[in-house]
């Protein structure tokens, strides 16, 4: 997706860089495939805030992704290229030899008419989705799962794929787009090529009512708080933070301060995406 700048008709759009949308092969998307959104606006079922600087944004209806990829042996034809507001990556609507209709993560490359697979036996090629057992080391991967049947749950975003490295006794090893390396099953899916739209990350807003439409409220700078909104908060004037390091409004620390759980999943990986 190339970009493009646009007049600078005012000072919000003067910094706007903008994606061409030249990969979309239609506008509409596909009926029975969308479900409605019910927006929360951050609050959970108690209304409470447990998420701040959301709410608002563009009305939209989501799209049902197969992320999974458990039609087996069954060829499918990619019919469009998709624009999806609910995610960076483009979205492909397939149409299954049996009949039925889906979406899938459309991989940089894909083109309409081109044919895909998903199963051990499917072709390595961009589009199909295989066993991490049976893809050749080195092969860039996408939509990739932890737990066989679970569906694809990294690599998922634009411009991103991990990289099958070797295969051992029980385990593959797969360096994920944070340089982390880690142990997967061999039974779990992954689909070949990396996610489309790349250029998503060099995207300029330029102006704060763009961030409106996508559902983020403004964030304000714990130093213009009170004292009791923030422990940055207070002093007279311009002042300091007055305290060793940067804290969250919940007096954590803001930095370098580790927030991952231990988890079962830990214990596969082999080389963290941070150095000590």
């Amino acid at each position: 997706m190339p970009l493009r700048k646009v007049k600078p008709t005012s000072p919000g759009r003067r910094a706007v860089v903008l994606g061409t949308f030249d990969d979309i092969t239609r506008k509409s998307p596909e009926k029975s495939l969308l479900v409605p959104i019910k927006k929360t606006g951050g609050r959970n079922a108690q209304g409470r805030m447990t998420v701040r600087h959301r709410g608002g944004g563009a009305k939209r209806r989501f799209r049902l992704i197969d992320f999974k990829r458990n039609k087996l042996g069954i060829p499918g034809k990619v019919v469009s290229i998709e624009y999806d507001p609910n995610r960076n990556a483009r979205i492909a609507l397939i149409h299954y030899a049996d009949g039925e209709k889906r979406y899938n993560l459309a991989p940089q490359g894909l083109h309409v008419g081109a044919n895909i697979e998903s199963g051990p036996d499917a072709q390595i090629s961009v589009g199909n989705a295989l066993p991490l057992k049976a893809i050749p080391s080195g092969s860039p991967v996408h939509n990739i799962e932890m737990h066989p049947g679970r569906g694809g749950q990294l690599a998922r975003g634009a411009g991103t794929s991990a990289q099958v490295l070797a295969r051992e006794e029980s385990h593959v090893l797969l360096r994920m787009p944070s340089g982390e390396v880690r142990r997967l099953n061999p039974e779990c899916m992954a689909t070949i090529g990396e996610v489309s739209n790349p250029d998503h990350k060099n995207i300029k807003l330029g102006k704060a009512g763009k961030n409106r439409h996508l559902g983020r409220r403004p964030q304000v700078r714990g130093s213009a708080m009170s004292p009791r909104d923030h422990p940055h908060g207070g002093g007279e004037g311009r002042s300091g933070i007055g305290m060793p390091g940067p804290k969250t409004p919940w007096g954590k620390p803001a930095l370098g301060y580790r927030t991952r759980r231990k988890n079962k999943s830990s214990v596969m990986i082999v080389r963290r995406r941070y150095q000590n």
